[in-house]
């Protein structure tokens, strides 16, 4: 029988990668801390949320390890999916514009609830 050597990766690299897990996550938390809103707020959270995504699947779910055509065929279609709602998004912003250029924007224009059509017994 032949001995097969099985790589084993250093602890330290676990442990930094945690370490740097808990640094993002503490990053995050301050985006509420200090009472960011709007865009900043949102981008702020998701890029945090995808660099803690990217450590745990390359570190911990050993992709960092594997041939660059796995990584290859792991990641293509969520980048894909990630291009295709920015130019769904661009283009929302695009049909907004034109429907408040064509139609116009009423000045008191208020938002109501389903409720207020239906009345309280609608569903």
């Amino acid at each position: 029988m032949e001995h097969t050597e099985t790589q084993q990766h250093p602890i330290g690299v676990y442990l930094k990668v945690w370490i740097l897990l808990f640094v993002l996550s503490t990053c995050s938390y301050l985006v509420d801390y200090f009472q960011f809103q709007g865009l900043v707020r949102w981008s702020l959270i998701v890029i945090f949320m995808l660099l803690k995504a990217g450590f745990i699947v390359a570190i911990f779910m050993h992709v960092y390890w594997e041939r660059m055509t796995l990584i290859t065929a792991i990641l293509t279609p969520p980048v894909v999916l990630l291009v295709l709602i920015g130019f769904m998004t661009s283009e929302a912003g695009y049909t907004f514009g034109t429907r408040v250029d064509h139609f116009g924007q009423p000045e008191k224009a208020q938002r109501i609830h389903v409720k207020d059509v239906l009345g309280e017994e609608g569903h």
